[in-house]
């Protein structure tokens, strides 16, 4: 059965760790789906991981439309949020149009950045599930860091996050923040923090596949374990190939049809 929002935010009454991991293709949503991971996130990291831009500030609702529409394809399990990307949702109408079509596209819910109490209303009034995100906004930030390492800005995001579940939002993604701060987050909230980069005191956690697999290397953030170098690996399986093809190896009787 489906994981749903009020099935994620038991989790946190019953004291379960919650995953969450980014998927922008069907054979990534098709393993995310059979491993059981709790949500599936369509993140705006799509620019950065698939894209090759190099931002966030890139996509464009068509391609957060499209890749949402091929993660659906591959998951019926798992709750499947879609980011609204930048500049997405100026205005509550605007919001609301594109929240709308991201839910028609297949995603249970949508992410936004920062907190915009007007915007966030819109889009619950109109009975969209609505995940939060404090802490390192990648969208509008001027440089990614640590942040909420001084007390006015720490007070700040804590208090971000507060009007955040005050205006609805089911959970919230707390990112890039020292773990003393995610930790006073999280015992202050009702609704569970996904962290990435803000420790292990966070209710859940989140992580792009791209970096948990190895396979994005243009830059590796501190908060990432890579659980696997895939990069490393297609790469010998491509040389093995490619010298095989020149040196007439392959293909081999073994792959001809006869």
């Amino acid at each position: 059965m489906k994981k749903t929002v009020e099935f994620i935010q038991s989790m946190k009454q019953n004291g379960q760790k919650i995953t969450m991991l980014t998927a922008y293709d069907y054979p990534t949503a098709r393993i995310l789906n059979d491993v059981e991971v709790d949500m599936i996130l369509v993140g705006d990291s799509l620019g950065m991981v698939v894209l090759g831009y190099e931002d966030t500030r890139s996509i464009t609702m068509a391609d957060m439309l499209h890749h949402t529409r091929i993660v659906a394809r591959g998951n019926t399990e798992c709750l499947l949020i879609a980011d609204l990307p930048y500049r997405s949702y100026e205005t509550p109408e605007q919001a609301v149009e594109n929240a709308r079509l991201l839910r028609d596209a297949g995603a249970d819910a949508v992410k936004l950045e920062g907190n915009k109490p007007e915007i966030v209303k819109a889009i619950i009034d109109d009975g969209i599930p609505l995940m939060g995100h404090v802490g390192l906004l990648p969208q509008t930030a001027d440089r990614f860091r640590v942040y909420g390492r001084k007390r006015t800005e720490a007070k700040q995001i804590a208090a971000d996050a507060g009007a955040l579940e005050d205006a609805g939002c089911f959970a919230t993604v707390v990112e890039s923040v020292p773990d003393a701060l995610g930790i006073k987050i999280t015992n202050s909230l009702r609704i569970p923090t996904i962290g990435i980069g803000a420790g292990a005191g966070c209710d859940g956690q989140v992580l792009v596949i791209h970096d948990l697999l190895g396979l994005f290397d243009r830059f590796t953030p501190t908060f990432v374990k890579q659980y696997a170098n895939l990069r490393k690996e297609i790469m010998r399986a491509v040389t093995h190939y490619k010298l095989e093809v020149q040196q007439g190896l392959f293909p081999d009787e073994d792959h001809s049809y006869h």
